[in-house]
């Protein structure tokens, strides 16, 4: 009788894992960046690769970081949103350019517009690794003390926009830096 408990019990335990994994967000990849120091990159600049960026340029201000490809197809669906957030001038975006090409990616942004106040190029993908991107696009919030915030796996949509970033936005402008 006890070698049938035994695999039952088994068997209820991975079923109630398999029903707590399945009422998980994908979308919602903790990272464990958030809270701590941006990590450190130093790239050539997408359109004028003999100046390089890095996070630390961005001390003193809110800014967020998008990792986007132009052979992403998310991408593509979040820039129109990208574009029209940029032109509202609330924050700076810095575009981190994934594992991409620099020439599709200056064409990409000449065709489609350039949400970004810098972009840099990340061919090799080494900085995304650094910053745990699982793929693109990843969009970060970084504070006025250099600090992860937040981070979003997947594009950047009017609602997540409204609902996340913006009231996240307005109280890390709101602190003294």
């Amino acid at each position: 009788m006890m070698r049938f408990l035994i695999p039952l019990g088994i068997f209820f335990v991975l079923v109630i894992f398999l029903g707590i994994g399945l009422k998980l967000n994908p979308r919602e990849v903790p990272s464990p960046l958030i809270g701590k120091p941006a990590p450190h990159f130093q790239l050539a600049q997408l359109h004028t690769p003999e100046q390089t960026f890095s996070p630390e340029q961005m001390k003193g201000k809110v800014w967020l970081l998008n990792v986007w490809a132009s052979w992403c197809v998310s991408c593509r669906a979040e820039h129109p949103v990208l574009n029209e957030f940029a032109r509202r001038g609330q924050v700076e975006i810095i575009g981190l350019n994934y594992k991409d090409e620099p020439a599709d990616a200056r064409q990409w942004l000449a065709q489609l517009g350039n949400p970004y106040t810098i972009s840099v190029m990340d061919t090799e993908g080494m900085a995304g690794l650094d910053w745990g991107v699982y793929g693109v696009p990843e969009t970060f919030v970084i504070d006025k003390k250099g600090l992860v915030r937040f981070k979003l796996t997947g594009p950047v949509d009017p609602n997540n926009l409204q609902t996340e970033i913006m009231p996240l936005l307005q109280t890390l402008n709101g602190e003294a830096g």
